[in-house]
């Protein structure tokens, strides 16, 4: 893929924020699950284009938060939409010009191509032993993860102890994206971590903090490997998902969250894609 030119995030509200939430919500509709079944990726799906791979996991008893589909699946086909539009990026689309974003789980051989998976709402994650050994074989290979939505110390600390079952600490430590990480300047600038909450959040209190000061602040934080590669990119105390899957939604909840949310987004993909 080639590197794109770097542009403000003035671009990105410009671009987005002309398609009004309205137009939005006609264009894609309110898709939700109505139309859409769960239905795991297989070999005939993958056409040599981008497909947004979703992580479905096993969700733990003792875990927090929601499932494996929180925003699924207009999140990820929003994104898909955003990224065709604002980048070169070659999307793979049905004969309707619908984007087919894809379902994976770990142990499936379909996870290989795909180079870049999200998860979200990662509290609640179970990884059992061979989905470990199916996760460290991924990225050692090259493949990129983003979990996504998770909030507070309980859920960080149940993801991190799931995580470690493949990646364990003394090889490969946790660490905060510094503001000159590639990742933040791969196409649009983006000078700090946004939180989002969910939209029913944010539209019954205006604020922004879903776990009051549990989760006062909105962290990316990663793992390389040994190369100095980012391989797992992890959004905690912030909901990217819905700054995607809410955009025909409310029209304040857009404006305040959706510029930034697709910059992000936009900058994690290419970065996956272009290292």
């Amino acid at each position: 893929m080639t590197r794109l030119r770097r542009r403000p995030l003035v671009l990105i509200v410009a671009a987005v924020v002309c398609l009004t939430a309205a137009a939005a919500a006609a264009q894609f509709g309110r898709r939700g699950f109505g139309g859409f079944r769960a239905q795991f990726a297989g070999p005939k799906d993958f056409d040599g284009r981008f497909h947004f791979c979703r992580w479905v996991y096993q969700s733990a008893l003792d875990g927090d938060g929601g499932n494996w589909n929180a925003d699924w699946p207009r999140a990820d086909i929003n994104l898909s939409i955003r990224l065709s539009e604002l980048t070169k990026a070659d999307v793979s689309k049905d004969p309707t010009g619908e984007p087919n974003p894809l379902l994976i789980r770990l142990t499936n051989p379909e996870l290989f191509d795909c180079p870049f998976v999200m998860a979200t709402e990662v509290g609640r994650t179970f990884i059992t032993d061979e989905d470990a050994r199916a996760l460290r074989q991924y990225v050692d290979k090259g493949g990129f993860l983003w979990v996504d939505d998770f909030w507070g110390s309980y859920a960080w600390d149940h993801w991190v102890a799931q995580i470690r079952k493949a990646l364990p600490a003394n090889e490969f430590p946790i660490f905060d994206l510094p503001p000159d990480h590639p990742l933040f300047h791969t196409q649009f600038e983006v000078t700090s971590v946004p939180q989002i909450p969910n939209i029913g959040f944010y539209l019954g209190t205006g604020s922004t903090s879903e776990r009051g000061s549990d989760s006062a602040v909105a962290h990316a934080r990663g793992i390389n490997d040994r190369r100095g590669r980012l391989i797992v990119l992890m959004t905690h105390n912030t909901d990217f998902g819905d700054s995607w899957e809410r955009e025909g939604d409310s029209p304040a909840y857009f404006l305040a969250v959706g510029p930034r949310g697709y910059a992000f987004g936009i900058n994690a993909i290419l970065y996956a894609l272009t290292h």
